[in-house]
């Protein structure tokens, strides 16, 4: 039995031990925090756990430790607040009775039944999770492991405290929160249990999407997040929970000419990103920027493979994922903006580069267009060092002339000099498509600097736009 010091504890999780002992009730640390402590990594997320009822003895903390946001899951035997320690601020609290619980064999939505210490320790995910601090004033601050989760930790592995096989369906979204852990812990899974994840993945059907969403999100914001998404590759997770992206995996021949894997290829993508930004929909674009090559690959004789159109075809796929993976809309618009122009400054990087070229690349970017340039950049994985030099060199040459073109904020935050509005009252016009195609002529004109940028220049251009159309 293992024992922490008393520094490493707040002194708010001491009070609650004091509150149990009131109430004759057996009070325990457990999970994460646990675990986090041990590895001194920042957690401030507290859940505590009762042998008895935990909601009356929830609502006696709040009053009694002055909690905020105090909210009751009876349903689940459950309650959520805030409390705040002297020394290390405020916490998040999850207080919870001893319980097992489980899915039935088609059900999205889990059974909860009251157990005891040990049932509730054996139902957790990992051995590295099944710790249990006690906070009672009789054996304070010992380390109950009844599954040798603290050797575990020291040697960096995953392993489940039952057979993986009942661990993953009694909750199969463990199989997420596998792949999650030995990305943000770079942990090793033991071969037991990818054995289990790929014989049980079909089974994370009935988990709900946004359940495995917010499970893949903190997949992506991990220090690497290709570690998560090569374990749910490899073990068939991925194929069941995003196939479009599991279908760019492979490498097919034809003439003894094959393409690279475009699967890995983008993994590599998204460490390089995660390596620049923490921005998680930078991530998702990284992950998404390639999704169109499968349905558009092709091979000719003369050209070798190709994947002409498959930003195009990208954004649509990248729609589809959204809806199906219950995403939030409000991102869309950003990584359909990323999919589709990611191959943009290639060209122009290894060419003279116009002025009005430049401006559209800035226009079409808007305020993203450093994001894009970090994008392009991390999607060199080439592994030819001069190459990769090369490419960098003229990726610095394309960011040289953005600055040289001067107008970075204007464009960024652009609006036309007139409006449709404009366009009406000017030519004697109702709205229609008209409108809209001299509208996008007199945009063009001025990020191509065939006009500058002027009230009256605009209005000028339109009208003679209107004339030329109407003698025609």
């Amino acid at each position: 039995m293992t024992k922490l010091s008393k520094t490493s504890i707040p002194e708010i999780v001491y009070r609650i031990g004091d509150l149990a002992d009131k109430e004759s009730l057996s009070c325990y640390l457990v999970g994460g925090y646990v675990r986090d402590m041990i590895m001194k990594r920042p957690c401030a997320d507290i859940d505590i756990m009762v042998i008895g009822d935990p909601l009356p003895f929830a609502q006696n903390i709040c009053d009694k430790l002055h909690g905020r946001n105090f909210v009751l899951f009876e349903r689940f035997r459950t309650a959520q607040l805030e409390l705040s320690d002297a020394k290390q601020g405020p916490f998040k609290v999850e207080l919870v009775g001893a319980r097992k619980e489980s899915y039935n064999a088609e059900s999205r939505k889990p059974v909860t039944l009251i157990g005891t210490l040990d049932d509730d320790l054996s139902r957790r995910d990992f051995t590295i999770n099944a710790l249990a601090l006690v906070l009672n004033n009789e054996g304070r601050n010992q380390i109950l492991d009844h599954f040798h989760g603290v050797d575990d930790l020291n040697s960096r592995i995953l392993r489940t405290p039952l057979d993986p096989e009942q661990t993953f369906s009694d909750d199969p979204l463990r199989m997420m929160r596998a792949a999650r852990f030995a990305a943000q812990l770079d942990f090793r899974l033991l071969p037991e249990v990818v054995e289990a994840m790929k014989s049980m993945r079909e089974r994370i059907r009935i988990v709900s999407m946004e359940r495995v969403s917010l499970e893949f999100f903190k997949i992506m914001l991990s220090p690497r997040p290709s570690t998560g998404l090569i374990t749910l590759h490899e073990t068939g997770v991925l194929k069941e929970i995003m196939p479009e992206v599991a279908a760019m995996a492979g490498i097919e021949q034809f003439d003894g000419l094959g393409h690279k894997d475009t699967l890995f290829h983008t993994f590599q993508v998204i460490d390089n990103v995660a390596a620049k930004s923490e921005n998680l929909w930078l991530r998702i674009a990284a992950l998404l920027h390639d999704i169109g090559k499968p349905a558009t690959k092709r091979f000719t004789k003369s050209a070798g493979w190709s994947f002409h159109g498959h930003d195009a075809v990208g954004i649509r796929i990248v729609e589809k994922i959204f809806k199906y993976m219950r995403w939030p809309i409000d991102p869309l618009a950003y990584v359909q903006k990323m999919v589709r122009l990611h191959h943009r400054p290639i060209p122009l990087s290894k060419e003279e580069i116009s002025d009005s070229a430049i401006r559209r690349l800035m226009f079409d970017a808007g305020e993203d267009l450093q994001d894009l340039m970090n994008l392009c950049r991390a999607d060199v994985t080439s592994k030819n060092p001069r190459k990769v030099c090369q490419i960098m060199s003229n990726f610095n040459h394309v960011e040289k002339k953005i600055n040289e073109v001067g107008e970075k904020d204007l464009l960024a935050k652009w609006r036309p000099p007139i409006s449709g509005q404009d366009i009406m009252d000017t030519l004697g016009l109702t709205e229609g498509k008209v409108v809209g195609m001299i509208k996008k002529r007199m945009e063009n004109a001025v990020i191509d600097g065939v006009i500058p940028y002027d009230r009256d220049a605009a209005l000028g251009f339109i009208r003679k736009l209107y004339q030329e159309l109407q003698m025609k």
